[in-house]
């Protein structure tokens, strides 16, 4: 039974991540920060399951302030593969953390690859990298050569990380790949992401417990894919015979707008009624056009995007409204 090891388990990627490796045989162990809430985490679901917990998956308790501790972790499980996906993510957030920010996306990105490199059975290991890495670009859509460009706290300390992986893995020929993830959503991500938010707020309307939806640059795109989909890439990365960079993304640019359509035509609601645009809540260092070429990891991987857009946005919407009691 292979045995992997997930930093940032009860997040979006962690839960899905969770479950594909569960699905296909994997002994998982998950990193859970000090006074986690595990009962109303993404994987409470997992652990509720007595087939599961503590038979299959296993959650180990430490934190990157505690390398001691994490590496102490590390020993015992011994596990064929790491993936690295905790850290801060919210963009807009990262301006007012930058300092934590940093240090729990770069600097603890650092004290895992030299554990990593130190452990008596070296894994393989993915690290979660990041669109905002190229902050400005130059070209559209970007691949893995596209020069490193942040515009943003959180995209620095991304870059920090990513060419700090590809510096381990090229010095001390250690399996470490990158894996730059362009925006990937679905019901399980954070309601402080604006397709969360949308979504959210259409299936409020929709029942009367919201009124309006405020929002900020309405013309902003971005290459929105499933989370599901860009797990499923994760492990095939670590699967493939050598490491390397990848980039997953569905190649489309979709506005925050088109979200906002498609989501309330879904519950049968013109938002022309209830959007508002805020002046307040546009980004003063917003990024250029972030769409990406997947065509590396479609041709070694034969990684493939499953689920489009509007699916996807539709499944967030619906997802709302069961959780708000509606059976719709």
């Amino acid at each position: 039974m292979p045995r992997c090891f997930i930093t940032g388990i009860t997040g979006q990627d962690g839960s899905y991540l969770s479950e594909l490796l569960l699905e296909k045989g994997y002994e998982v162990h998950g990193l859970v920060r000090r006074h986690s809430s595990l009962g109303r985490s993404r994987i409470s679901h997992l652990i509720s399951d007595a087939d599961l917990y503590d038979r299959r998956l296993f959650l180990h308790t430490a934190d990157f302030e505690d390398p001691l501790a994490l590496r102490r972790v590390l020993v015992k499980v011994q596990p064929d593969e790491i993936y690295h996906l905790a850290g801060q993510s919210d963009v807009g957030l990262s301006f007012e953390m930058a300092e934590s920010t940093c240090r729990f996306t770069a600097l603890a990105t650092l004290e895992l690859l030299e554990m990593f490199r130190d452990l008596p059975h070296t894994p393989r290991l993915f690290h979660a990298s990041s669109s905002e890495i190229f902050g400005q670009p130059a070209q559209a859509p970007q691949d893995e050569q596209c020069p490193v460009a942040p515009v943003n706290p959180y995209g620095c300390a991304k870059a920090f990380a990513t060419q700090l992986t590809t510096v381990y893995r090229r010095s001390f020929g250690v399996f470490a790949s990158n894996g730059i993830l362009y925006n990937h959503e679905s019901p399980r991500r954070g309601e402080n992401f604006v397709t969360r938010k949308i979504c959210r707020a259409a299936a409020a309307i929709k029942l009367g417990r919201q009124t309006e939806l405020r929002l900020g640059n309405m013309e902003a795109k971005r290459d929105w894919g499933h989370a599901r989909d860009y797990v499923r890439g994760m492990w095939l990365a670590l699967q493939y015979s050598s490491p390397g960079d990848f980039v997953f993304a569905t190649g489309q640019l979709h506005t925050v707008q088109d979200v906002v359509e498609v989501a309330f035509a879904s519950v049968q609601r013109d938002w022309r009624e209830y959007v508002r645009q805020d002046p307040s809540l546009i980004r003063t260092a917003e990024t250029g056009q972030l769409v990406g070429n997947p065509a590396k990891a479609k041709r070694l991987l034969g990684w493939e995007p499953q689920t489009g857009f509007r699916e996807m946005i539709v499944e967030m919407t619906k997802a709302e409204l069961e959780a708000m009691g509606d059976p719709h």
